[in-house]
């Protein structure tokens, strides 16, 4: 009898919500606060952050059945954590990260961004994702590099593990790793109990809008809704665009008082639950996202916890996910170059991606999507003129 949720699609869902988290809360926590958020409030940010897209994956996984998995916004805090103090203070902030999810709305009501999605070419796709996941994947190098002891324990149990069965490596690896952050000195929960969210009043100022809303709204379709979907059709799921922008700006909205500046689809998590690790049978992967937004929900609950226990060692964390990932980027690498006519192009976008350029608070997968976008169109049009 097919078991309701297989192993393999449990650990992929808990692990891609633990990768998402682990790899950059302390970003998001970062950016609240150069906003000038207080750390009650900065907590709070990160609880509504993790409940709005756990809850946004759940409904969009189970209303689909496609591994929709989502994401807070690491580009967008990052653009927080630059950007520093807005003129009004932290409402003023809430007021640019409510304005911000009304336009992620507006947009998914916009069809012909759906169909400019729809026509990104699968090698550059798989080009962009390539890049995207290539600095993690890296980690566990970096990882050996700066603690050897601790990162080789973690290769090798996924090394030996995978050798007797290729879906033992990664549960063998986190156990080692979780067992070795628990090890750590600072491995103790930094904040005594469970925090709990706050509510602040947004306030609208012309300055935060235009310093924070748009920026964050450029950003978050941009780095993280446009490669998202990308993702999905890598891995041969093909949603309308529309409704999930949607439903990611409705869900940023409601998190938004309580601190939290935007949701929006996963790109690099969104490979753990989308590939054929989470299970065989692509009707089985949305599963996969579901426990991952299930998982996000009680990662919102204990977020004090959490964030101390991870905390300890987010260099073990990030080594991990670098290993869970390899797969993904090997597939992807492997599609960027299928078609001898568009590898170039695809080569531009892969490199443009992984060099990490940032332009305008946007990151270098959306500018390595438009370089290789704009060379495969040279190439296409030289095609029909040398003709």
């Amino acid at each position: 009898m097919r078991l309701l949720l297989p192993p393999q699609t449990v650990f992929a869902g808990l692990l891609a919500a633990f990768v998402g988290f682990a790899s950059s809360f302390a970003v998001v926590l970062r950016g609240l606060l150069a906003t000038g958020a207080s750390p009650a409030e900065a907590a709070s940010g990160l609880i509504a952050l993790c409940m709005a897209q756990g809850l946004c994956a759940l409904w969009l996984s189970a209303r689909t059945r496609m591994p929709v998995s989502m994401a807070w916004s690491t580009p967008g805090a990052a653009l927080l954590a630059a950007s520093g103090a807005v003129e009004g203070g932290f409402p003023a902030a809430v007021g640019a990260f409510l304005v911000a999810g009304v336009l992620v709305v507006l947009a998914g009501w916009w069809r012909p961004l759906g169909r400019a999605v729809a026509a990104i070419p699968p090698t550059l796709a798989n080009a962009m994702l390539a890049g995207v996941l290539l600095n993690l994947c890296l980690a566990p190098v970096r990882a050996v590099s700066l603690s050897p002891g601790p990162a080789l324990a973690i290769v090798l149990t996924w090394a030996v593990a995978g050798r007797i069965h290729r879906l033992l490596a990664m549960p063998a690896a986190v156990a080692v790793t979780m067992l070795l952050v628990a090890l750590q000195p600072g491995a103790a929960p930094l904040a005594s109990g469970l925090p709990h969210p706050v509510w602040t009043w947004p306030a609208f100022t012309p300055a935060a809008l235009v310093g924070v809303a748009v920026p964050l709204f450029i950003v978050t379709m941009a780095s993280q809704n446009i490669p998202g979907i990308a993702v999905l059709s890598v891995n041969g799921f093909h949603p309308e665009p529309g409704p999930l922008f949607r439903a990611s700006g409705v869900f940023s909205i409601l998190a938004a008082p309580f601190g939290g500046h935007a949701v929006n689809l996963a790109a690099i998590t969104a490979a753990i639950c989308a590939g054929p690790d989470a299970h065989p049978d692509l009707a089985q992967r949305w599963k996969a996202a579901a426990v991952s937004g299930g998982a996000y929900v009680v990662l919102g609950l204990v977020a004090g916890v959490v964030t101390g226990f991870v905390g300890a060692a987010p260099l073990l964390v990030e080594a991990v996910a670098g290993l869970a990932l390899l797969g993904a980027l090997g597939g992807a690498l492997q599609g960027a170059v299928a078609i001898p006519a568009e590898r170039e192009a695809a080569l531009v976008t892969f490199l443009v991606t992984a060099s990490g350029l940032g332009f305008g608070g946007i990151s270098g997968a959306f500018w390595g999507l438009l370089a290789g976008g704009a060379l495969l169109a040279a190439i296409r049009l030289r095609a029909r003129l040398g003709r």
